[in-house]
C-alpha cells in the first residue's frame, strides 16, 4: 500500500506529545472492559490464528501459488459463517506491465436490507520489501503480517460471530486484492495512484450487487501492531467525519483511549479513497500512524520484518470489539 503525506498534516503527525503515563497505564486495562448488552465478545486468539494461517502460506503476491492457496483458504473459511458469498475476478495490469490475476472475496449477512454497512481489508502482500532498511533485501516479498493479515484475520472473527448473533443491520465483508502491488517511490513512475488499491477500484466501479448502497464503510489497515496508535486520518476526515467521530467516540466509551486518539493524522492513499470517489461510499481508514516512526506507519510497513511476531493480541481485541460494538449498536 502506498501512504501518501501531505506537508500540512504531517506536521500536525509529528508534533503530537508523548503520551502521559496516565493512558499508558489504561493501554495495559482497557482490554478488560466486558461488552455490554447484546454485543458479542470478541475472541482474539481466534484473530490471532487467522492471521497465522495466512502467513503460513508464505508472501500472498498475486500470480503466485502461496496467492492461490490464500484465496482459497479464505473463501472456504467465510463460506462457514455465511452462505453469501461472492468472489471477483479478473486481471489488471501492474505499473510494469505485468498483468495480475485478482480476487476480490465478498461475504454479505442480510444481503436483502439497504440498512447496512460495510468492513475490508485487503489480503495481498507487497512484492518487495522496499523500505527495508537493509538494500540487500529490498527485492524480497514481505510476508505482510500487520500490512493485510491483521485486518483480515480481525474481519474472519468478527464474520464468525456475525454466524453467531443475529445483527441488527446488514453486513458486508470484503477482502480487497491487488492492493499492495504499486511502484516504489523511486521509480518516479507518472500517475502512480492509479497502481495502489486496484482490487478496491475495481470493486467501486463494479460492485458486487447492481446499485449496491451501504450506509458507510470501514476499511482496517495495519491494526495488529503492539501500542498501535489510531489518528484521525485526513481522507476520512474529508469525505466522512461524522463516522470517524462516532466510531472513535464508541472505541474511547468502551476503553480504548489511549488507542483511538483524537488526534488529525496524515492523508493515506489507501483503499478507502477510490470506494470515496468512484462509489461515493462514505468510508473511512482505521490505520495505525506512527509519530515515533521515521515514515509515520508502523516502523516494519514495506520491509521484511513484517512478519508474525509483530502481531499482537490485545490490539487485535481492541480493534475487533470495537467493530462488534459499532455493528451491534447500529439502528
Amino acid at each position: 500500500m502506498k501512504y501518501l503525506l501531505l506537508p500540512v498534516m504531517a506536521i500536525l503527525l509529528f508534533t503530537g506529545c508523548n503520551q502521559p503515563v496516565k493512558q499508558q497505564a489504561a493501554r495495559q486495562d482497557s482490554t478488560n472492559v466486558k461488552p455490554s448488552g447484546a454485543v458479542p465478545n470478541f475472541n482474539e486468539d481466534s484473530a490471532y490464528e487467522s492471521a497465522r494461517i495466512q502467513l503460513a502460506f508464505g508472501p500472498r503476491v498475486p500470480n503466485t501459488p502461496a496467492h492461490e492457496k490464500c484465496a482459497t483458504y479464505l473463501i472456504d473459511k467465510i463460506k462457514g459463517y455465511t452462505p453469501n458469498v461472492i468472489v471477483q475476478q479478473g486481471k489488471v495490469y501492474a505499473f510494469n506491465g505485468t498483468l495480475l490475476n485478482f480476487k476480490n472475496i465478498i461475504a454479505s449477512w442480510k444481503p436483502a436490507t439497504n440498512n447496512r454497512i460495510m468492513l475490508c481489508a485487503h489480503w495481498d502482500s507487497r512484492p518487495w520489501a522496499d523500505h527495508d532498511p537493509d538494500p540487500k533485501n529490498r527485492f524480497k516479498p514481505v510476508d505482510a503480517a500487520n500490512d493485510g493479515a491483521s485486518g483480515v484475520g480481525v474481519l474472519m472473527e468478527v464474520a464468525r460471530q456475525l454466524s453467531l448473533a443475529n445483527p441488527p443491520i446488514g453486513v458486508d465483508i470484503i477482502f480487497f486484492d491487488v492492493e499492495d502491488y504499486g511502484p516504489s517511490e523511486d521509480l518516479k513512475v507518472p500517475n502512480s495512484e492509479q497502481y495502489w488499491g486496484q482490487g478496491a477500484q475495481y470493486w467501486a466501479a463494479n460492485p458486487h450487487k447492481t446499485d449496491y448502497f451501504a450506509k458507510y464503510g470501514i476499511l482496517l489497515d495495519m491494526i495488529g501492531a503492539k501500542n498501535a496508535t489510531f489518528l484521525m486520518e485526513g481522507f476520512s476526515m474529508d469525505y466522512a467525519p461524522d463516522i470517524v467521530k462516532s466510531v472513535w467516540t464508541t472505541a474511547n466509551r468502551i476503553g480504548y483511549s489511549s488507542f483511538f486518539l483524537f488526534e488529525q493524522g496524515g492523508y493515506i492513499t489507501d483503499d478507502h479513497v477510490p470506494i470515496n470517489r468512484i462509489r461515493n461510499l462514505p468510508t473511512i481508514d482505521m490505520i495505525h500512524l506512527d509519530k515515533n516512526s521515521k515514515t509515520g506507519f508502523y516502523p516494519y510497513w514495506h520491509t521484511t520484518g513484517d512478519t508474525f511476531d509483530k502481531i499482537d493480541k490485545t490490539t487485535l481485541k481492541v480493534v475487533g470489539q470495537t467493530l462488534l460494538t459499532v455493528i451491534f449498536e447500529e439502528k
